[in-house]
Order: structure tokens, then C-alpha cells, then sequence
């Protein structure tokens, strides 16, 4: 193991995931979000393709032992995606980014509660600091005076793609039990653009040429940040590399601000501190009780 590898890949992941989700945000005007959807895992599909092929893992990838639970995977994988994209067209995106923490704290009681995971009172305080975490985040949305349909639609779509983000996490904890990682991976690319297709009689654009062109980027770069994911997982551990996922904070600010003049509130910066605070005791907690994750956490739900 090279710890320092895997750090520096799982920071490449997040840093092209932001960028993802940032071309996303720049194309929402134009197309729906179950388009965009399409566009993500259909130009996704090459770079996995390619990389599985490389790896000499194609015929593995092709394998599958339990088809239904790729298609369960694709289809909450789908409803993530397509609320997590309507989301970034309502919100700007470091308040998206905060918001979908809500993702890895809901799946630890999910985990108890689908999987009868062992809930200790550190961990269950670390989730509700989380969750208040969450809240500070929202309080200026939960006001009657800023409250308006658009911000409320998109703080719902959110919060709902980090409900179907956390199931996503332990329905994939169950699949490898008995499906290969690169089976995960390349099924999931493959239903998610079949799924996405559905949603075509609802309102399909032809993109003009510069957001067509920003569609299949975010296709191409989101199956790279893939691939990043899974690899950095081959250089150490998960409990090294899980609290690098908060790093997406800073290049979301970043990015924001350069790209669509956002400016973060102090209540989005102070709720995300929180979170990230929650987040980092659970991985700590975690690490201190030897809990292995491993093997779910390379094919993590991402969008």
C-alpha cells in the first residue's frame, strides 16, 4: 500500500466530481435532469469500458450473479442522479455540496437499521451533531421571508437524492457479498443510462453545441472520478481516505464563486464545518472499533 498514492487519487476523485457536478450545474438551464442523467453514465460508459479492458477485468465485469440487484442498484441510482442534478440548478452549488453530507450520516443508521448494524451512543451522537449540522445549513431556507418555491424545490430534491445516496450505500454493501467491483461499476454505468432513457418522453432538448459539449465532459470526467475512486482505495485504507470527501466543500466554494458568482453564507460554512466535524468522529470511531468497509466504500454511490 502507498498511502500517499491513495490520498492523492481520492483527492483527484473529488476535485473531478466537483467538476462534474459543475458542468451539470452550467447545462441545467438548458436540458432536464433525467438528459443530463443520460449524458453522465452513457459518456461514462467508454472510460469504463476502457479501464475494465485494461485491468484485464472486462470478463468479470460482464458477470453478473444476481441481476435484480443491479437493476435495483440502477434505478436508486438513477433517482439520486436526477434529483441531485435538479437540485444543482436550484441551489448554488457549495450549498449542494453541504446539503448531500447528509448522504454518509444516513447511511449509518440506515446500516442499523436494513442491515442490523450496532448503533454505540458515540456514533449516535456524532450523527445527530451531524444532522444539527444539516439544519444550520437550511435555517436561512426554513425562514417564511427567504422561503420561495424554487430554493424549497431544490432543498427537497437534495435532501432526497442523500436518502437515496445512503440506500445506494448498503443495498451495494449487500451486492458484494456476492458481485465483483467491476461488475458493480459497469452495471450500474449501463441500467442508469437505460433508466435515464425513460425519462425522454418528459421533455428531451437537443443541447446546443457548447452544452452538448459540457454533457459529454461531465459523462467523460465522471467516469475518470470513478475510476480515481476505485483505484485509491488500492493504496490504503478507507478510514485514511474517507474524510479527503470533505475537500469538496472547499473546491465547490471555489468553483462557485469562479464559475457562477456564488458566494457561500457564514450559516453554510458553520453548518458544514459541523458536518464535516460529525463525519470525521464517525471514521475515527470506526477505525477505533476495526470496523472493515472496504470493500463497499471503492463503488460508492456517487453521482
Amino acid at each position: 500500500m502507498s498511502p500517499l498514492h491513495g490520498i492523492a487519487l481520492k483527492l483527484g476523485a473529488v476535485l473531478i466530481f466537483t467538476v462534474m457536478a459543475s458542468l451539470i450545474k452550467a447545462s441545467s438551464e438548458s436540458v432536464p435532469p433525467g438528459e443530463a442523467v443520460f449524458f453522465r453514465s452513457f459518456f461514462a460508459l467508454p472510460v469504463i469500458i476502457g479501464w475494465l479492458a485494461w485491468r484485464g477485468d472486462l470478463k468479470v465485469g460482464l458477470k453478473v450473479k444476481r441481476p435484480m440487484g443491479h437493476v435495483w442498484r440502477g434505478l436508486i441510482g438513477v433517482a439520486a442522479m436526477g434529483t441531485g442534478f435538479t437540485a444543482l440548478g436550484l441551489l448554488p452549488l457549495p450549498e449542494v455540496t453541504a446539503l448531500g453530507y447528509a448522504a454518509p450520516l444516513l447511511t449509518v443508521l440506515f446500516a442499523a437499521l436494513l442491515l442490523g448494524e450496532r448503533i454505540r451512543l458515540f456514533r449516535m451522537s456524532a450523527v445527530a451533531l451531524g444532522l444539527v449540522g444539516v439544519v444550520v445549513v437550511l435555517w436561512p431556507r426554513l425562514s417564511l421571508d427567504a422561503l420561495d418555491q424554487a430554493a424549497a424545490l431544490g432543498v427537497a430534491c437534495i435532501l432526497i437524492s442523500a436518502v437515496l445516496r445512503a440506500l445506494a450505500q448498503i443495498h451495494i454493501r449487500r451486492m458484494v457479498a456476492t458481485e465483483e467491483t467491476a461488475a458493480i461499476v459497469f452495471w450500474f454505468s449501463m441500467t442508469a443510462t437505460l433508466f435515464s432513457l425513460l425519462t425522454a418522453p418528459f421533455g428531451w432538448v437537443w443541447p446546443e453545441p457548447v452544452v452538448f459539449a459540457q454533457l459529454v465532459l461531465a459523462g467523460l470526467v465522471g467516469g475518470v472520478a470513478q475510476i480515481l475512486l476505485t483505484s485509491s482505495y488500492r493504496h490504503a485504507e478507507a478510514a485514511l481516505l474517507a474524510p479527503f470527501d470533505y475537500a469538496s466543500i472547499l473546491f465547490a466554494i471555489l468553483f462557485g464563486y469562479v464559475f457562477f458568482d456564488e458566494v457561500p453564507t457564514v450559516m453554510v460554512l458553520i453548518g458544514s464545518a459541523i458536518v464535516m466535524a460529525a463525519g470525521v468522529l464517525i471514521i475515527w470511531r470506526e477505525r477505533q472499533l476495526g470496523l472493515k468497509r472496504g470493500k463497499a466504500r471503492p463503488v460508492a454511490a456517487k453521482w
